[in-house]
Order: C-alpha cells, then sequence, then structure tokens
C-alpha cells in the first residue's frame, strides 16, 4: 500500500466526504452545495493541491429528502464507482474511495471495478464498505432489508469473496449462504497488495467487530461534544481488532465544519443552517438510522439531531481557525487518525481551511508541508 497516501507519515489525515451527492445538511440554505460534474473536479482539484488524503463518497440509489423541501438537484447522486474512476484519473495525490452497498452490488462486479479504478489512479484506490439501512431502497431493487445480525453475516461472506477475488489468480467455487458460484475469477488484479485499503463503519456491536475483522480505517462517530470524548471508544475499536482478531487498524471520523473569523460568528452561521431545517427530511433519516443501523439507541439519535441537520451526524468544528486547529489537536490526542470534512459550501469551506487552518496544524505539528508529487 506505499502508493496510498491513506498510510503517509502525517499525524491527522484529512479527507473531503460527501461531494458527489448534496452537501450532506439536512437544511434548505440557497447556498447549500450541489453537484455537477464541474463541481465535483473543481472540489478534487482544491483538495489534491492541498495533500488532502482522501475523497469520499456515500452511495444511495433514492433520495431521503422531502419532495416539497427541495429541489430536483437534492436528489442527483453520482454513482461512486464511477465518480472515483474519474477523480482518479482527475488528481494526482489522494486516495480515490468508492463506497459500496454489500447487500445491493454483487463481490463480483465490485472487485472488477475496483480493481479497475485503482490502475486507473496507479494504486491510489480505497473501497468503504456498508451494509445498508436504507429500507426504501431495498425495496425499490426489489428485496428487502434483513435482519441487522444477517446483514453482516452476509457482508462477511462479501468480503471473504472480494479478498479472493482481489489475490487469487486460479478460479475457485464458493458456496456460502449468501453467494453461491463455480468458476470464480476477477482481472485486472488491483495495483496494491495484497489489496486496496478498506473503510468501514461500526457503530453497532456487529458493525464494530465486522470493521474491526475487516477493515483499516474503522469509522466512527464521535458522540461527546469535547474531542476527549473519543479516546474511550477509539481505544476500544483498537483493543478489540488487537485482541480478537490480531490487526492494528486506523481510526477515522466524520467532522462538519463551519469556519470563520470568530466564534461568534460561526455560533450564528450554525444558528441559521438549523433555522433553515428540512425537518421532515431530518427525522424520517434519522428514523431509519435509528431503527435499520443499531448504532445507537433513539434517544441518542434525539441528541444528535443538530448534528445531522449541519452535517451527516459528524463532530462539530465550528469556530475560527484557532479554535478548529484547537479541537484538531485534540482529536489527534484522542487517538483519531484521520477526519473526513463536510461544509454547506464546500469550495468557499476548503478555501478557508486551506488558507487559515492548513498552515496552523502544520506548525502544531500533526500535518508535514505538502509538496505536490512529481
Amino acid at each position: 500500500m506505499n502508493s496510498n497516501p491513506l498510510f503517509n507519515d502525517n499525524r491527522l489525515k484529512l479527507g473531503v466526504f460527501g461531494f458527489n451527492g448534496q452537501a450532506p445538511s439536512n437544511s434548505i440554505l440557497d447556498e447549500l452545495y450541489t453537484p455537477s460534474w464541474r463541481r465535483i473536479l473543481e472540489i478534487g482539484a482544491i483538495a489534491d493541491a492541498a495533500g488532502f488524503e482522501a475523497l469520499v463518497p456515500f452511495a444511495r440509489w433514492k433520495h431521503g429528502r422531502s419532495r416539497d423541501a427541495t429541489s430536483l438537484a437534492a436528489m442527483q447522486v453520482f454513482d461512486p464507482f464511477v465518480w472515483a474512476g474519474g477523480l482518479g484519473q482527475a488528481t494526482r495525490y489522494p486516495a480515490v474511495m468508492s463506497t459500496s452497498h454489500m447487500s445491493l452490488i454483487h463481490p463480483l462486479i465490485a472487485a472488477k471495478q475496483s480493481a479497475t479504478i485503482d490502475h486507473i489512479s496507479d494504486g491510489r484506490f480505497a473501497l468503504n464498505v456498508v451494509a445498508g439501512w436504507n429500507e426504501p431502497e431495498f425495496r425499490m431493487f426489489g428485496g428487502v432489508l434483513e435482519e441487522h445480525t444477517d446483514r453482516y453475516a452476509q457482508a462477511a461472506e462479501w468480503m471473504d469473496v472480494l479478498k479472493r477475488l482481489w489475490h487469487e489468480d486460479e478460479e475457485f467455487e464458493f458456496d456460502g449462504k449468501y453467494y453461491r458460484f463455480k468458476g470464480g475469477e476477477s482481472f485486472p488484479k488491483p495495483i496494491q497488495k495484497p489489496f486496496p485499503p478498506i473503510m468501514s463503519a461500526g457503530g453497532s456491536d456487529k458493525g464494530r467487530h465486522f470493521a474491526a475483522k475487516y477493515a483499516d480505517m474503522c469509522f466512527t462517530l464521535i458522540r461527546s461534544d469535547e474531542p476527549e470524548g473519543a479516546k474511550a471508544d477509539v481505544d476500544a475499536f483498537r483493543d478489540l481488532a488487537h485482541r480478537e482478531y490480531e490487526r492494528r487498524i486506523h481510526v477515522w471520523t466524520i467532522c462538519y465544519v463551519i469556519q470563520r473569523d470568530t466564534q461568534a460568528e460561526a455560533d450564528a452561521y450554525q444558528q441559521r443552517i438549523l433555522d433553515n431545517a428540512d425537518h421532515r427530511a431530518n427525522d424520517t433519516m434519522m428514523g431509519m438510522l435509528g431503527a435499520q443501523s443499531k448504532m445507537m439507541s433513539k434517544e441518542a439519535f434525539l441528541a444528535f439531531k443538530n448534528r445531522y441537520i449541519a452535517g451527516a451526524g459528524g463532530f462539530p468544528l465550528v469556530g475560527s481557525a484557532e479554535r478548529i486547529v484547537d479541537k484538531c489537536r485534540r482529536l489527534s490526542q484522542s487517538g483519531v487518525d484521520g477526519i473526513l470534512l463536510c461544509w454547506i459550501d464546500y469550495v468557499d469551506g476548503l478555501t478557508r481551511w486551506i488558507r487559515d487552518v492548513m498552515p496552523m496544524l502544520e506548525q502544531a505539528g500533526l500535518r508535514r508541508q505538502f509538496e505536490i508529487p512529481r
């Protein structure tokens, strides 16, 4: 995996999350980012030039927003595999990731798509795998959303098949509960050996065990309002991977960013987001997450309501550049290896971050100064 920047020596790695669809905020602000391929390329180019380690999409087959509160643009989500292939060609440094619903995408298809993008990106691909929680999407495919335990049993088979397809040269048979085939093979093989890195979220007990066993980057939500609240969760994740599966993992989380010159200005803008919330869409999404993901109790999800309105349930990086850098430093001290960032307006947010936050992160020893690879 030497070609993949996800494993460089920066203490705090950075990714841009979710710009293959509308900004992951359940709000109806006029400036809310909506995707076009031109905008996607612009954001990718900005992150590439600044040395971000990862570009990460989400996967969505059916929009989850209220039709009476959003435009058609809100329903447009670019396919994450095609998106990653395009950005793999258009960028030179960051890992380009795809997100795959294991229950909906056959591993034979995912293996070839992933290997192809690994070649397009010259060994910079990574795969984010999800078991799925959006029941209307499964109905749209003509199936049903399996029980939580069954979803992860299928996911384990899916990963076993995928890694064999990436690694083995000879045809093989597979006779599992969820996948059965003869003569299985996939070429070309990925550039990265033994295979591209895997990211997976782990909120529920089953999800955490799955991520600890299969993923190189385990993704977790920080439930505390302070960065230090991540430490116990991060330590437990690493201990689980080491104790049960003899593996070393990296731990990432997601943050939404509201950066302004002063804390008062940032707080005021956050309130503006909340005042323009799409409550119907937010309540629908949180209801499905609470019922299906098993990440936390329904009561805990309700406490996260404002975070999902503001930015994908992420940890809030809200304030001046100095305040944001302080929180990043404390997240790193708590054991977080990388953060995926999202904004209401990606171009404006990235511009502010690169101008003001990035130099301070370098001064704090969290990142080295980036040099564009030749």
